[in-house]
């Protein structure tokens, strides 16, 4: 599986790219911050989530460093998903280097 930089994702994002961003974080985690327009599926309810997705779409997949991003994005690929990538350094990396302004924990 590929992964992408923050400053790429963000660059594509302005660009008006569609993407599917897949926040597999907790609830928790997901109230403190999160990208903008990003789906939400905490890491347990991805195997009952997938179903909601289009395994044709182009997902990235992130949490908050990226290890469990990582192995949802390998799950996807076993179940037909053609274009995923993980974020690298997750929401963490986007929060240090993208928008100083996101809340970190």
């Amino acid at each position: 599986m590929r992964e992408i930089a923050v400053q790429d994702l963000h660059a594509r994002l302005k660009a008006g790219e569609t993407l599917v961003l897949l926040d597999v974080r907790e609830p928790w985690e997901r109230n403190l911050c999160a990208l903008p327009n990003s789906l939400h599926a905490p890491m347990q309810q991805v195997p009952t989530a997938i179903n909601s997705l289009n395994p044709e779409d182009e997902v990235i997949v992130y949490c908050h460093t990226g290890v469990r991003s990582f192995h949802v994005g390998k799950f996807l690929e076993h179940n037909g998903f053609k274009n995923v990538a993980n974020l690298r350094g997750g929401i963490e990396a986007w929060a240090r280097e993208v928008d100083k302004t996101m809340a970190r924990y």
